[in-house]
């Protein structure tokens, strides 16, 4: 079996370089493993958001299954509460795009 292949370190910016060869220094470990380890903390916080955001719809779905028949039409306060979650969603959007 052949050896791994070392990942590419290769940066146009050379005070992105510096920065990030700084940041690996001071937590004593490889720049490729600061990295890797940036990149998997990032993925495992954006799978959380999408988790949280899913059982979230889980439950406004279940609750509008669980309805009664007669009630379908939602109310003033249940349409307060959609754009209220909506707003959220969208607060939460442009505060992690920034």
């Amino acid at each position: 079996m052949s050896a791994p292949k070392a990942m590419s370190l290769r940066f146009p910016d050379p005070a992105q370089r510096a920065a990030i060869a700084a940041a690996a220094k001071q937590a004593g470990v490889s720049m490729q493993e600061y990295i890797l380890s940036a990149a998997s903390e990032r993925a495992t916080a954006v799978e959380r958001r999408f988790l949280e955001g899913f059982k979230a719809s889980m439950a406004r779905s279940g609750a509008a299954f669980a309805a009664e028949p007669g009630s379908m039409d939602p109310s003033a306060e249940q349409r307060a509460a959609k754009q209220e979650a909506r707003q959220e969603v969208e607060r939460r959007e442009r505060g992690h795009a920034a």
